[in-house]
C-alpha cells in the first residue's frame, strides 16, 4: 500500500506509459448512451509542455497553464494571448477583478489579463506542494497536498488560517490525500468545496473553515469514485450540479448538489488510457472546458439537445 501511494504521488506529476498497479477495468469501462449527457463540439490543441491547469475570466476567455506558458483564447478557440512566464505551473484561479493567480509547487504569482506581473509571495510552509487555487471576492484558497490542508490568504498574499485539520469535536475528519490532486472550487453561495479523495468525498466549509457539508460515494460503477483517490478535479455548474473528472477510470460526470449519480459527460473511451488530471472549469452557459493532457489538448462538451 506504501508503495502504490508513493508511486502515485511522485509519478502524478508526470506522464506514465505503463500503470504497473493495473487491474481488470474492462467491465467499468462501457457507457449506455442513454446516460451521456453531453456532446463534444470543439478540440483545441495546446502547445504547452505539461499542461496542467485551465481557468476562465469573466467574458468565458480560456486560460491554459503548464511549464513556462500561459495562453489565452476566447470562447471560439482563437488565441487572444501568449505569456511566457519561465515556471512550472500546477494550479490557476481568475478572480472577477480579472487577476490571474498562478501557482507552483510553493509559489503564487499574480497577472493581470494583459499578461503583466503584478505580484509574487512564498507560502508560509515551505514543504508544501499546492495542486489547486480557489477565489471568491476577497480570499484566495489554497490546496497543499504534502500537508493536506487547506489555506487562505487574503489577495494580498498575507495568510489567514488553515482548514481541514483533522478535529473530531468540530466534525472535521481530516483529509487524506496520497497524490498530487487535491481539488478545490468554490460554490454558488461563496462556500469552499474540497476534495478528500481516499474518502471519496466531497466536503464544504464556510470561510472560517467550518464544515457546512459533505457527501461521499466508493463505487467502481457510474454513480460513484473508485481507486485510491477520486475524484480528481471538480467543477460547479450554475445549478449547483457537480462535474468530476477522475483517473484510473479516465471519465467526466455530473452529479447532484447531495451526490447523487446524473449522467456522463465523457465515457472512458473518450481519453487514452492512463489519463491524469483532467482539470475542468464550467463558463457561463454551463459549456464544461476541459484540459487532456496526454493528447494536449482544450476539450468542449455541452449539453445535448433533447
Amino acid at each position: 500500500i506504501a508503495g502504490f501511494m508513493a508511486y502515485d504521488f511522485f509519478g502524478g506529476f508526470n506522464k506514465s506509459e505503463e500503470n504497473p498497479y493495473e487491474y481488470k477495468l474492462e467491465a467499468y469501462l462501457q457507457v449506455d448512451t442513454n446516460q451521456i449527457s453531453h456532446e463534444e463540439i470543439q478540440q483545441i490543441s495546446v502547445d504547452i509542455e505539461m499542461l496542467r491547469a485551465v481557468a476562465l475570466d469573466a467574458d468565458d476567455n480560456i486560460y491554459v497553464s503548464g511549464k513556462n506558458k500561459l495562453l489565452i483564447y476566447n470562447p471560439q478557440g482563437q488565441v487572444l494571448h501568449e505569456i511566457p512566464t519561465e515556471m512550472e505551473v500546477f494550479c490557476m484561479t481568475i478572480s472577477e477583478e480579472g487577476k490571474i493567480f498562478l501557482g507552483t509547487r510553493k509559489m503564487i504569482w499574480v497577472y493581470n489579463l494583459q499578461g503583466k506581473l503584478l505580484d509574487s509571495w512564498d507560502i508560509h510552509d515551505e514543504t508544501c506542494i499546492l495542486t489547486s487555487l480557489a477565489v471568491d471576492g476577497q480570499n484566495l484558497f489554497l490546496a497543499d497536498a504534502a500537508n493536506k490542508l487547506v489555506y487562505r490568504y487574503n489577495l494580498k498574499g498575507e495568510f489567514l488560517h488553515e482548514i481541514g485539520r483533522k478535529d473530531e469535536s468540530l466534525g472535521i475528519e481530516g483529509f487524506i490525500i496520497p497524490s498530487p490532486y487535491f481539488d478545490l472550487a468554490v460554490g454558488r453561495d461563496g462556500e469552499l468545496w474540497a476534495v478528500n479523495s481516499v474518502r471519496h468525498q466531497l466536503e464544504s466549509y464556510d470561510s472560517d473553515g467550518r464544515l457546512i457539508s459533505s457527501w461521499k460515494k466508493s463505487s467502481m460503477g457510474l454513480d460513484g469514485f473508485s481507486g485510491c483517490c477520486n475524484p480528481s478535479h471538480v467543477a460547479l455548474l450554475s445549478n449547483g450540479d457537480f462535474v468530476t473528472s477522475e483517473k484510473g477510470i479516465e471519465r467526466i460526470k455530473i452529479s447532484s448538489p447531495t451526490g447523487e449519480f446524473l449522467s456522463v459527460v465523457a465515457p472512458p473511451d473518450s481519453f487514452h488510457k492512463g489519463t491524469r488530471g483532467i482539470d475542468l472549469a464550467v463558463d457561463s452557459k454551463d459549456r464544461i472546458i476541459a484540459i487532456d493532457p496526454d493528447q494536449n489538448l482544450i476539450r468542449i462538451f455541452i449539453h445535448k439537445e433533447e
